[in-house]
């Protein structure tokens, strides 16, 4: 058994940015599934909002974010965030982090411009962003004797004790294939996003949705989950694996194009390429659909190519590997899953509905994002609430607690069919979510989802109880969760309503209302 104050489940910006100011009140448990540097954080491209010229404002920031959120934000949650975002962005800056900076300032940043957005506002890294991000808190964390780091450890459940109080996790170490017992007063999941439920994703491979799946086992309030926003642009290759252009590539003014050269975008919104997330994936998607073409272009050949080697090195190198040369070539993209602005519920101080346990990024939902989550506002929710729950939880790290009573598992005998099957399913689960649970739907859509998922579901809780515990049959549970999350939330909503749209319903209801589902709920 391992024993701290606080136990943090994820190693992207938010579970690391606690992590470093927990350490001050206690000692920290981290533990990540692969290598620390495996995260959506290191993939991050665009930047993060936040309110740092004096040509914007934080109430042009706070109505950008409300307009996006397609009337569900919760207005107390985006003003505290954006108003928090200037001083979380000091922070990381003082510990390293390098924003890109105007060439003839060393004072004034370069601020990207993305779609939704009003105002330029998107401190930036070139189009490394969240790699810089990154690369400094990991280097600040190694500095720590009061972090210890668990990498190669997978969490597969939550540990309740008879309070129904959080009191830590069961966890896999991935190379000896053992189970450990993970102990602390403060339990955080700061696991990610679950892109790796659908067939097309942006998402690195460990965003199985880890952390949502164990707290909504446990019995944690859900909410919003049928909101999964779909990146409009992630570069269509049968080679490149989830490769994204960001959109910070038409804030500069690229253009989406059909294949035979025609613009589209102006059919469907007044701000065009800028037009917020949900919009353009939805147009794309409309245009793939009744052309049948697998893929539209981007075009930024109109900017120099000393500009795109400048502005996105990483984007052009990597576009470069694949004969696509962005200063002559058009891009060829398709939408993919990217962010679920759903997630674990939690208050305004990171807690969700169990004791003892907390939520950030995205595994969490804050409120802030609503219906669809502005561009650039995911790294800034996740520093302004890992503080927050940095703030809250030292209340916690003096409690007493009895000891915990843990249930040996039964020996379990290895079953090549039953992992077989779970390889077989996850294939399964995957490209059901892609074509019932994508970016439109009906409601015979999501019957057909639901059935298949039950189905599904019981034939993997049969196999993972049969088999030795392994990443992949632990991943494979948590998709087939989340796939039920998605279908179940979506089924409640009887509306059209930002990232979430039914073509049953096609309009949006005068009174917006957040999705709440528990494991143990009736539809």
């Amino acid at each position: 058994m391992v024993k701290s104050d606080y136990l943090i489940i994820g190693s992207g910006i938010a579970g690391l940015s606690l992590a470093l100011k927990a350490s001050q009140n206690g000692n920290v448990a981290l533990i990540t599934k692969r290598k620390l540097f495996d995260s959506a954080t290191g993939k991050a491209q665009g930047g993060v909002a936040c309110v740092s010229d004096k040509s914007d404002s934080f109430d042009q920031h706070i109505a950008d974010t409300i307009v996006a959120g397609a009337g569900l934000c919760n207005e107390t949650v985006v003003e505290n965030v954006v108003k928090d975002g200037p001083a979380r962005i000091n922070e990381l800056i003082k510990l390293g982090v390098k924003f890109s900076k105007k060439d003839y300032s060393n004072s004034e940043f370069e601020l990207g411009l993305e779609g939704g957005h009003s105002r330029r506002r998107i401190l930036h890294a070139g189009d490394t962003t969240g790699n810089e991000i990154e690369k400094v808190l990991i280097e600040n964390i190694l500095k720590h004797s009061n972090i210890k780091v668990y990498e190669d450890h997978t969490a597969v459940d939550l540990i309740l004790d008879g309070a129904k109080v959080c009191r830590g996790a069961l966890v896999l170490n991935n190379n000896s294939a053992e189970t450990e017992i993970f102990e602390a007063n403060a339990v955080v999941l700061a696991s990610g996003g679950a892109g790796k439920a659908y067939l097309y994703t942006s998402n690195p491979d460990v965003a199985t949705g880890d952390g949502i799946a164990m707290a909504y086992r446990a019995g944690a309030r859900v909410s919003n989950m049928e909101f999964v926003q779909f990146h409009p642009t992630c570069l269509y290759n049968p080679v490149a694996k989830s490769f994204l252009i960001s959109e910070a590539v038409r804030g500069e003014g690229a253009i989406l194009r059909l294949q035979n050269g025609q613009a589209f975008m102006e059919k469907y919104h007044p701000q065009k390429e800028l037009a917020p997330r949900d919009v353009v994936a939805r147009a794309i998607d409309k245009e793939l659909k009744a052309g049948g073409d697998s893929f539209v272009y981007l075009d930024i050949t109109a900017k120099s190519r000393d500009f795109l080697v400048k502005r996105f090195p990483n984007i052009y190198a990597r576009c470069l590997e694949y004969a696509i040369d962005i200063s002559k070539d058009m891009i060829p993209v398709v939408p993919a899953a990217h962010y679920f602005c759903g997630g674990v519920s939690v208050d305004e101080n990171g807690r969700t509905s169990i004791k003892n346990l907390y939520a950030v990024g995205e595994a969490s939902c804050t409120g802030l994002h609503g219906a669809n989550r502005l561009a650039s506002n995911s790294l800034l929710e996740s520093i302004v609430y890992a503080h927050r729950v940095f703030e809250d939880s030292a209340r916690l790290l003096n409690k007493k607690y009895g000891a915990l009573e843990i249930k040996k598992d039964p020996v379990l005998k290895d079953s090549s069919n039953a992992q077989a099957l779970l390889v077989q399913e996850w294939q399964e689960i995957r490209r059901l979510t892609w074509s019932y649970l994508g970016i439109s739907r009906t409601d015979e859509m999501l019957v057909k989802a639901r059935k298949r998922i039950d189905i599904l579901k019981e034939e993997i809780e049969n196999s993972f109880f049969k088999t030795p515990l392994t990443v992949a049959g632990t991943e494979v549970r948590n998709i087939v969760f989340i796939a039920e999350m998605i279908a179940r939330s979506a089924a409640l909503r009887k509306e059209s309503r930002g990232l979430h749209y039914n073509a049953d319903y096609p309009f949006t209801l005068k009174e917006a209302k957040d999705t709440l589902i528990t494991a143990d709920s009736n539809d």
